[in-house]
């Protein structure tokens, strides 16, 4: 069986993740131990709450050093909400900037829209060749719940490796909902939380790894 470590660093949920990881036909283990994080087939990393929050309590147990010591390898990991705005250069939130992963350049920020935090089902705009929304109609629908996001993709295109896929929606503006881009993944959404929908986008993950 397809064995996945969910990232226990103090942030996120982690049961019903868990949940839905085990039903889309993965073997799960909830840990923050380099070792298992490193051995595991796929390595999922959450997220819910503040920016600056995430990233103190992933450097607490070296959750960067595991993210960055698996795609030197080229070994599958997965972001989730937080989990994928803490991926990119930093994040700015009440005017505080704090440093990210810096897997990709950029910036999460505000969301320029009426209403916030954006909350609810909304459809997204998956490219045709999208692994993880293999299988799924146009108008499907997934739960979001945030504040903040990435509003612009600022990776440069290279003659050597192929195209991210980038999956965008919007609320007020256009912003990222999923990246696709070589063994890293990222959802600003919760598949654990969006029903069959997200379901199958987990079980499309773990069956490409």
């Amino acid at each position: 069986m397809t064995s996945v470590v969910l990232l226990d660093y103090g942030s996120g949920n982690l049961h019903s993740a868990e949940r839905a990881l085990v039903r889309a036909g993965a073997q799960v283990e909830v840990t923050a131990d380099h070792k298992a994080a490193l051995a595991a087939d796929g390595l999922v990393v959450p997220g819910v709450g503040a920016f600056a929050a995430c990233m103190a309590g992933l450097r607490e147990v070296r959750g960067e050093r595991i993210i960055g010591q698996r795609l030197a390898g080229g070994r599958p990991v997965l972001g989730i909400c937080v989990g994928m705005q803490i991926l990119f250069d930093r994040g700015v939130e009440f005017g505080v900037e704090t440093e990210g992963c810096g897997e990709w350049p950029g910036i999460v920020d505000k969301l320029d829209a009426p209403v916030l935090p954006h909350m609810g089902w909304n459809t997204v705009e998956a490219p045709a060749e999208s692994v993880l929304f293999a299988g799924m109609d146009a108008g499907t629908r997934f739960y979001f719940v945030h504040t903040y996001a990435a509003r612009s993709w600022d990776l440069p295109p290279s003659d050597h490796l192929a195209a991210p896929k980038l999956t965008w929606t919007e609320h007020g503006s256009r912003f990222l909902a999923a990246v696709e881009n070589g063994a890293l993944s990222a959802t600003q959404f919760h598949p654990e939380k969006s029903g069959d929908a997200g379901a199958q986008l987990l079980s499309n993950w773990v069956k490409s790894l």
